[in-house]
Parts: structure tokens; sequence; C-alpha cells
């Protein structure tokens, strides 16, 4: 069976994130975490998961994170 690549990356700008973390909870594959590292305002900014755990699915590219980013940090990629 062929492995599954990511459809979709995304990048998060830790100084322009406040850390409302709605990002997180919309996500529908669990693809973003919170920072343990305050940026330079004070705040736990969201960051995007590095690695796919087996059985995990991937970010799709589906955009859910940037759309309700009240503070548009979040940028979407999407393969091709």
């Amino acid at each position: 069976m062929a492995k599954k690549t990511k459809k979709g990356k995304i990048t998060i700008d830790r100084e322009l994130c406040k850390g409302c973390h709605i990002c997180i909870e919309v996500c529908p594959n669990n693809r973003i975490e919170v920072d343990e590292e305050l940026n330079k305002k004070g705040y736990s900014p969201a960051r995007p998961k590095e690695n796919v755990s087996e059985g995990e699915k991937g970010c799709v590219g589906c955009a859910m994170c940037a759309t309700v980013c009240p503070e548009v940090a979040i940028e979407v990629y999407r393969a091709q």
C-alpha cells in the first residue's frame, strides 16, 4: 500500500499569534499545538505539529484554521 503524503502545509506567524488557540479547536486532523515558548508579546502561540505519527492524518489544506484566525497569522499551502 502506498504511503499517504500530506496534502497541505500551514505556517503560523508566531509574533502575530495572540494565543487564542481557536485554530487548534477547529483543525479536523489535530495538526496544531501550543508552542511552549512565548512570543515577544508574552503570548503562547500556536504552531503546526512537525511530524505525523503512524495512524495520524496530516494536514489536508482545508484552511479552516486560517479562516477562524482573528489575527490572520496562518497561511495555508496546498500540494498540487
